[in-house]
Parts: structure tokens; sequence; C-alpha cells
């Protein structure tokens, strides 16, 4: 079965690259972007809440399955998981290295504003 675009958790996103981002929001997709579970137990049919706003946007079509799908799936979805697990994993080094750097950039700035002109 292909993405359900019409569930709640199914979230697509485009990045200004034209990258897209194609997922369930609970991560029970793991053929993710090309299918979701036929049998999924979470499930839900999107419904429109109050005040939504529909604009023209549209969901790109889904990417063609990549060849073996369908004999391969659980080894490609491990090979997605893993390198999510890698990304993940990355993710709070690299926060901190900027924190580091914003830190850094600031102390200086300050530290120039402070600091004492030579008399003369």
């Amino acid at each position: 079965m292909p993405m359900r675009q019409d569930c709640k958790f199914f979230e697509s996103r485009t990045y200004a690259n034209r990258e897209t981002v194609r997922k369930c929001d609970l991560d029970l997709a793991p053929e993710a972007p090309w299918r979701c579970p036929s049998d999924c137990p979470a499930y839900q049919p999107r419904l429109a809440d109050v005040n939504w706003q529909h604009g023209s946007l549209i969901t790109p079509p889904t990417p063609a399955e990549p060849p073996g799908l369908d004999e391969r799936g659980d080894d490609i979805a491990a090979l997605l998981d893993a390198a999510e697990d890698i990304v993940n994993a990355a993710g709070p080094e690299i926060m901190a290295e900027l924190a580091a750097e914003q830190g850094k950039a600031k102390g200086g700035r300050i530290s120039r504003l402070f600091k004492r002109k030579p008399r003369g």
C-alpha cells in the first residue's frame, strides 16, 4: 500500500533545494517514503480542524520504488533506520559545537567592548 496521504500521521515537507521528505510522524512506516504497512494499527483519517485554511500546495508525487523493495524491504528498512540513527546520534554533538562557537563569538564582542584603551 502506498503512503497514505490522508492519514493523520503522514507528513510531507519540501525544502528549498526541492528535496521532499515523506514520512510517518509515528515512525511506523519502515518502507517510507514509498509505502505504509497495509495493516497499520495507528492509521487515522486526517480530519479538518476549525479555522484551517487550505492553500494551493500539493504534495509532490511519491518517488519511484527502488528495485527489489518487495524482496528486500526488510533490508532497505534496516538501512534507512541505521542512517536515521547516525543522524540522530550526530545531532547533540553538532548542537554543542554550534553553541560553543556562538558563545565564543559573543564573548569576543563583549571583551572588545570592555577592553581598556591604552593611555597615551
